[in-house]
Parts: C-alpha cells; structure tokens; sequence
C-alpha cells in the first residue's frame, strides 16, 4: 500500500465521525504530497527516435471523484460519470496536455508536451469508462518529415480536430515555448507531418515561456468556423488571459481576453456545437496544492476585442480526484448529452502524480 495511502486510512480511521477533519488531513496530505511532485523538475523523454508502435496501458477505475463523499455524483452543473488512472511502461507515456475526441466519445487522440501523440479506443460499462484498448503511440514530426529535435519544439499543448473526423481529417495542434499552430493530417496511420502553420498575431511573440496553452474551433454560433487560443498564463498585474479569433473566412487573428479571476491558468478550451466554449482552467499554491476549475462562455460574447466572461461549471481541489488537468474535450453520450473528459498532465512524475481521465455530463 502506497504512503499516502496508509496515511489518508489511518486519518479517516481516527476521525470518521468528523467528516469535516477528514476532507482537511485528505486535503492537507494530498496538496503536500503533489507539491512534492511539482518542485521536482523532471526531464522530458527524447522522442527525436520514437516509432509508431502498440503501447500497451494499464487503466484502474476511478470510482468516486470526491475522496470523502463517495457517494457524491452532483458538482456543481456537472454529473459524475466515472474516471480511469492510467499508467505504462513506455518511456514516452506522459504529459498528455491536449486531448481531442470523437464525437461518440469512443476514439480518443492525446498530445505530449515531449512531442508525442497517443491514440486508442475508450471502452465503457455503461456509461463509465472502464479501460483503454487498441492503443499505440508516436512522434510529431517537423514539416519536413523529420523528427522535432529541440525540446523547445516539442512542447505540445492542445489539439482539436480542424476537419473531418479522427480517422480521416486534419487537426490543429498548439504549441508553446517555439509558439505555433500547426495543421496536421491524421488517418490511419496516425498523425503525419504538418501541411501547414497558422499566420501567428504579431502581439504572440511579446508571450513568454508559457504561450499557446489550449486552441479550439467554434462549431455553432455567430463566429461559426472560426479558430480561437488562448496564452496559458495572464501577464502580470491583469487579470485576463491574451486570446485570438481567426475569422472563419479568413483572415488576420483578432484580439479576444479571457476573465480569469483568482489566478487561474488556462490550460485548455473547447467548443460546443451551439458555439459556447468551455474553458478548463488550473491554480498551483504551495499552501493548497493544485485546483481545477471549469467555466462557459456563451457564444454572443465571442467579439473580437472583447473580454469574455466565463461562468463556472464546476470546481475541484485535492479533496477530488484530480492533479494537473490540462486536456479537455467533448463527446455525445447514448442519450444526446454532452459528456466532458478530461486528462491530467503528469509532468513524468510517475512515482508521484498520476495520469488521470475524468468525464461528467453537463448539466443544461
């Protein structure tokens, strides 16, 4: 049994009739524990050699988000659907940081932030997931055909599907540290060399270290099929983050920001079908471990220039199932709802953080 495992037991033993000193020491021994991991700095896998190959990985049911109310399956607008940790003996498995599904929610496609993508079915019980088949894993490539050499160059962090599906289409993925955004075919043989990269707005390049964190393509609304992305952190001293609107008939990139109150970093967004956004955003204190936060924009207030406003969905701290939330995507559940998943970015501190996936179902 892990040492934070024995440890949480032994609290919960000792104080059960005290539920609110039971979330306090999860909470305490959770943050302190995931602290630990985000203040060691751990070198990224070279993928410059990575092949195309099956990987295979082991997925563990998650069965209640909320460690102390287990029973608990409400969070906020947000219905508790069912979770997996994942884990691999491959090098390269690890800091996936953008995640794009089919709309079935049955196919799943990841991006690493080491330059790697993963892909693989999701296979369900119901209507939680309860494994990862048919997954295998490889390198993204430099227009060229060649492998990505610099780590500045690999450092992926958001893909959607641009057009067409995930067997047949093209997907946007951003990058950060070298700031771009790619177009990438994908289709049976996984995803090939860019065809293309996005004119960058001339503001980007006063971005610092942590750039293009989450990119999306609106599907509905006013701004139907144009490109939105989003800078992970606010600039200091403001409390919104840089954003741009690519217009869907072409175009130069428009400035759009991103209200977000209390220091959270953006680390992914997506659209809905009806043009609304949710954005999945993400705080680190040492006092408190990380947080997780997710909130909508409605699609009217989609204009360039703007500040948008974000709603919150839902909320979580180390009370709840997560760690470094990073990927984000929507699906189609049996019943025509709209299921959210997301994926956690381990930072390939596998002994101590943990590659996790979440789904919910909104509640309209």
């Amino acid at each position: 049994m892990p040492l934070l495992t024995k440890l949480k037991s032994g609290l919960e033993a000792s104080a059960r009739p005290h539920r609110g000193w039971r979330r306090f020491f999860a909470v305490s021994l959770t943050a302190m524990v995931l602290a630990g991991g985000f203040a060691v700095a751990q070198i990224k896998p070279d993928t410059t050699g990575l092949g195309i190959d099956a990987v295979e990985i082991k997925a563990v049911p998650v069965s209640a988000f909320d460690r102390v109310e287990t029973t608990q399956t409400k969070f906020g607008k947000l219905e508790w659907r069912g979770g997996l940790v994942l884990s691999s003996d491959a090098a390269s498995f690890g800091g996936w940081s953008g995640l794009a599904l089919s709309q079935d929610g049955r196919n799943l496609i990841a991006v690493s932030d080491a330059g790697s993508w993963l892909e693989g079915e999701i296979a369900y019980k119901a209507n939680a997931p309860v494994g990862l088949i048919n997954t295998r894993s490889g390198p993204l490539k430099a227009r060229d055909g060649s492998a990505l050499k610099r780590t500045r160059d690999r450092d992926a962090e958001a893909v959607v599907v641009a057009s067409g599906t995930l067997d047949k289409g093209s997907l946007l993925i951003a990058f950060e540290q070298n700031d771009r955004i790619g177009r990438f075919p994908i289709d049976g043989n996984g995803i090939s060399s860019p065809s293309s990269y996005v004119d960058m707005p001339a503001d980007s390049r006063a971005m610092r270290i942590d750039g293009f964190e989450a990119v999306t393509m609106l599907a509905g609304g006013p701004n139907k099929g144009a490109m939105v992305a989003f800078a992970e952190r606010a600039k200091s001293g403001r409390s919104y983050n840089s954003g741009w609107l690519w217009p869907a008939g072409g175009g130069k990139p428009q400035p759009l920001a991103l209200s977000s109150p209390g220091g959270y970093d953006v680390t992914d967004v997506t659209g809905l079908p009806d043009g609304r956004l949710l954005v999945l955003e993400r705080r680190f204190r040492w006092t408190e471990g990380i947080k997780m936060r997710l909130c909508m924009v409605a699609a009217k207030a989609i204009k360039p220039g703007a500040t948008l406003p974000c709603d919150e969905l839902m909320s979580a701290d180390m009370s709840q199932q997560i760690d470094n939330m990073e990927g984000l995507a929507v699906s189609k559940g049996a019943g025509g709802e709209t299921v959210i998943t997301m994926i956690s970015d381990d930072n390939f501190n596998h002994f101590i953080q943990r590659t996790i996936l979440l789904q919910f179902a909104l509640i309209e």
